[in-house]
């Protein structure tokens, strides 16, 4: 039987392997791709919680549309300023980007 253990289990899991991506990668698109998989750890709880309520609704899975709404628009947001960033510095890696330093 699988319980919400289990999908809390593999949320967090994935939760901590983007965390990990993100402070680990030097890539724009690697980092990029770190939060979108944070966000969906975070759908995978809502989801979770919203099957488990012992009076079912849809308040989770609304949460999980708009959720998703954000994140594609944190996306293209996202791959504009990467492809600004490339077409004014020629790289994606972060540790070459240090015009802004003072």
């Amino acid at each position: 039987m699988i319980g919400i253990t289990h999908f809390l289990i593999i949320s967090a899991a994935l939760f901590c392997i983007g965390l990990y991506g993100i402070l680990i990668k030097r890539n724009l698109f690697s980092i990029l791709m770190c939060i979108e998989l944070m966000l969906n750890a975070v759908n995978i709880n809502l989801a979770a919680f919203n099957y488990f309520l012992p009076m079912p609704d849809l308040s989770g899975q609304v949460m999980i549309l708009f959720s998703v709404a954000v994140a594609a628009a944190e996306v293209a947001v996202g791959l504009a300023l990467i492809f600004r960033v490339y077409r004014d510095f020629r790289t994606v890696n972060i540790d070459k980007l240090n015009s802004m330093k003072g």
